[in-house]
This record gives C-alpha cells, structure tokens and sequence, in this order.
C-alpha cells in the first residue's frame, strides 16, 4: 500500500453525500441539546442520540463505498488496498 492510499479523501462523487448526511446530523444533534435544555424525557432523547449515531454511521460507510468504487474504477484493487479499506471500516463498529 502506498502513502497516498493510507491519506486517501472521500472522492468527489462521495463527497456531496457525504456532506448531506453529515449536515443531518448536525441538526439532529442541534435538536438532542434543544432536547436536553427543555428537559425532554429520557426516551425522547435517546432515540434522537441513536438517530445520529446512525447518521454518522452511514457517513462513515458512504465515505467507504465511494472510496472502494474509486479504487475499483481505477482497475483491479489490491490486497493492501483492500486491508487498509476493511480497517477503516471495522473501525467503525
């Protein structure tokens, strides 16, 4: 594996979905502090919190897919490449 696929960024086809879902989040987390100043109800406020974690999860994922997809555009991926790509990914259980 080289140095630029251990720095590799989301790629621009990844990016704009990437970002939408993690501006989502951000409202949503906006949302949990509005909850928790008014003095929501625990539940209530859980279920927001599992709202954005499951955001951000699916952030990570996309930002690994557009990665992969890049990588096998670019022709076949290699052993290295696809180690470094299962790390991130574990990375996020």
């Amino acid at each position: 594996m080289t140095q630029a696929v251990a720095a590799t960024s989301v790629g621009s086809s990844g990016t704009t979905q990437v970002v939408n879902r993690i501006k989502r989040a951000q409202g949503q987390l906006s949302g949990v502090l509005r909850m928790l100043e008014e003095g929501r109800e625990l539940p209530e406020v859980v279920n927001q919190l599992k709202a954005v974690s499951r955001a951000l999860d699916r952030a990570g994922f996309a930002m690994i897919a557009a990665e992969l997809r890049e990588s096998a555009s670019e022709g076949p991926v290699s052993e290295e490449e696809l180690d470094h790509l299962e790390r991130v990914f574990l990375s996020l259980a």
